[in-house]
């Protein structure tokens, strides 16, 4: 492998690694929030319950998200110098502002948040977390305003090879950012659902059956049950505006290879770049056309409209983009079910989380991360789908690597995932780690025996 897609699969490696942080800090300090304000209404101590739990689940993604986000910005001038050298005026900016907007609001007011509970007004607290959630916030609209305007870039001209800014309101609000923005804060609330809802269900099945612990489960999952029909609204804007303003990555999501009406959704094939065309097909007639047309006759582009005369392909490769759409697509579907069947066990018969067997609370363990099965899916979707381009119609992924040695770029490879490895299992080991703790009732940094699980018959269903 040349120094270019080396180069892509570290930046692939390091941004795969850095989303999972922020996919849960972006909703989770909403939801503390909203854990703070129950209790500040009520005064039922449930809630505050709830809110120390997931606070210390916060703390531990942000620093997470933290040190993998410096180390990915650092790849800009390592390994793809010309993007900075032809669109930084834009760039710069824009990853200046999330500084200016975000960082400085997390960093004043995270350490109240977190340790002041007790040591401050409950007023200030209380605004304490909500700063926090809005600046988690303004990072994410930020990063999306710039991943989208490479995608869709508008109000600028280029000077000798260098973009410049005509229009810095055109450039936020460009065609496809209002559509990104709302998808990515609802991927990033359904993670914070089902992970909230796994981590819940692995308390109650090990005993932790306290107040708290019920009410986390239960607002995690009416909270996914109705975000998902959302997501899935939203999903579908999101490809009509895709379709308009990047037609190819569209065409690559269908496998569809020629312009056409009447053509079907694919469940399954096999693409074949060198042929171009797809094997061992499995479809559903007309079914691509309405979904993107509105019906059945609907013309939908094709992958052979994106070759020149000369021969160059400039649509992305089809089976990454292909089956990583489907990923998401089936996860989400998942997630539909889920969360559905687990409302309809809650309310029959009025029982609550007494109604969920032990399969379900199986089922919602295991779907603890589908959240983050779901976002990086998209995420390739949505990034593949952009090649060759790295800002569409302005600059080639190929024009912006930087010239160094593969074998340097292999080394630092290696090293990223073996570091990158170690990082996510102690992370989901460590969250796993408070969850059993909280449970047994053990406090955090105490390293006695405590025992043998508590009976959950013998624990108060309030």
């Amino acid at each position: 492998m040349d120094t270019l897609i080396l180069s892509r699969i570290q930046f692939g490696a390091n941004i795969s690694f850095h989303i999972l942080f922020p996919t849960i800090t972006i909703a989770l300090g909403w939801v503390l929030l909203f854990f703070k304000l129950r209790f500040n209404a009520t005064g039922d101590d449930r809630w505050m319950e709830a809110y120390r739990f997931w606070v210390k689940v916060f703390a531990l993604s942000f620093a997470m998200g933290v040190v993998s986000g410096i180390t990915m910005s650092f790849q800009f001038g390592t390994n793809w110098p010309g993007f900075m050298e032809t669109v930084g005026n834009i760039a710069g900016p824009l990853l200046a502002y999330e500084v200016m907007t975000a960082f400085f609001l997390e960093a004043v007011f995270l350490g109240i948040m977190l340790f002041g509970a007790s040591r401050v007004p409950n007023w200030l607290h209380t605004l304490a977390t909500f700063l926090v959630a809005f600046g988690t916030m303004m990072s994410a609209f930020w990063i999306i305003v710039l991943n989208s305007w490479m995608h869709t870039p508008q109000g600028f001209e280029m000077r000798d090879g260098v973009a410049h800014a005509t229009d810095w309101f055109a450039i936020i609000f460009n065609p496809s950012m209002p559509y990104r923005f709302f998808h990515m804060v609802l991927a990033s609330f359904l993670t914070v659902s089902f992970l909230i809802a796994g981590v819940s269900a692995f308390r109650w099945l090990i005993g932790g059956r306290t107040a708290g612990v019920r009410v986390a489960l239960k607002t995690a999952i009416y909270g996914a049950a109705l975000l998902i029909p959302a997501q899935i609204l939203l999903g579908d804007m999101h490809g009509l505006n895709t379709l308009e303003y990047q037609p190819q990555k569209v065409a690559a999501m269908e496998g569809n290879w020629e312009t056409q009406s009447n053509v079907p959704l694919l469940l399954f094939a096999i693409p074949d770049d060198e042929a171009r065309e797809n094997r061992f097909e499995i479809g559903i007639p007309s079914l691509a056309s309405i979904i993107l047309k509105h019906k059945a006759d609907g013309v939908v582009p094709g992958l052979n409209d994106f070759v020149t005369d000369d021969g160059e392909v400039l649509h992305p490769r089809v089976a990454p983009v292909f089956w990583s759409f489907r990923v998401m697509v089936g996860t989400g579907m998942l997630m539909l079910l889920v969360s559905w069947a687990a409302v309809a066990m809650m309310l029959r018969k009025r029982r609550g989380v007494e109604g969920l067997p032990k399969p379900m609370l199986y089922a919602l363990v295991g779907m603890s991360f589908s959240g983050w099965l779901a976002t990086l899916a998209g995420w390739y979707t949505t990034e593949i789908g952009r090649q060759p381009w790295l800002v569409q119609g302005v600059m080639t992924t190929k024009q912006a690597v930087a010239d160094v040695p593969a074998p340097m770029v292999m080394t630092t490879l290696i090293a990223y995932l073996i570091v990158y490895a170690i990082l996510l299992g102690a992370y989901i080991t460590v969250i796993f780690f408070l969850a059993r703790r909280a449970s047994i009732g053990a406090p955090l940094g105490t390293s006695e025996p405590r025992g043998k699980l508590a009976d959950p018959k013998a624990m108060p269903a309030e």
